[in-house]
């Protein structure tokens, strides 16, 4: 009599007990992880143990690795969208020159720095902007001729650069950029000048 399907039958048991006890063991990674910060992590100046505290859309993010289901992603921007606070007298356009000294600067916010004091942008780390800086990072797109590309400072146009600088997780769930205004990072009239920085026609950014 040939056993030898007998033997297959009981390789392929074995195999998926084997895999089966292997997945039932496999460590929580994210969750030692998690603990471990809170364990060690110690505050010092304005940098707090708030700052690793997962909020719902960071921890919808770090659930599925940056790639959440796309009905959950469009529920999460749409409730993003409406942390976005406008400017009272409905200007949303500064100074673009104040808005380069901005994008420049990466000073502030650090455990070093003294709270309240002006925060830059720090945002030529991840875009090219205008083309006289030379040294940008390219983690973001660029936004040379942001504004020439897109129509000029329409209503439209500043309230999307606005919205997308105070919370950009209104229009991209998982992108790596900051929260500028709703962590406090920039103030409205900070954000007021990257905007025009972004769409003034006279700004070398759409020159």
């Amino acid at each position: 009599m040939n056993r030898h399907p007998a033997y297959l039958m009981l390789g392929v048991a074995a195999a998926s007990l084997f895999s089966s006890v292997a997945l039932a063991a496999e460590p929580d990674w994210r969750g030692e992880a998690i603990a471990m910060l809170k364990r060690d992590f110690q505050s010092m100046g304005q940098a707090s143990y708030e700052r690793i505290h997962e909020d719902d859309l960071q921890a919808l993010c770090n659930k599925y690795s940056n790639t959440p289901p796309e009905k959950a992603a469009a529920k999460m921007m749409a409730a993003q969208l409406k942390t976005v606070k406008y400017p009272a007298d409905g200007q949303l356009m500064g100074d673009w020159k104040v808005g380069e000294k901005i994008a420049q600067s990466g000073k502030g916010f650090t455990w070093t720095d003294e709270p309240g004091i002006p925060v830059g942008g720090n945002c030529y780390n991840c875009h090219q902007i205008s083309p006289k800086e030379i040294s940008y990072g390219t983690l973001g797109p660029s936004l040379f001729n942001f504004g020439k590309l897109r129509g000029g400072p329409t209503p439209e146009m500043q309230k999307y650069a606005y919205s997308k600088i105070y919370n950009s997780k209104s229009y991209n769930t998982c992108s790596n950029m900051p929260r500028f205004g709703h962590v406090g990072a920039l103030n409205e009239g900070q954000i007021k000048d990257l905007v025009a920085l972004l769409l003034d026609p006279e700004s070398p950014v759409n020159k």
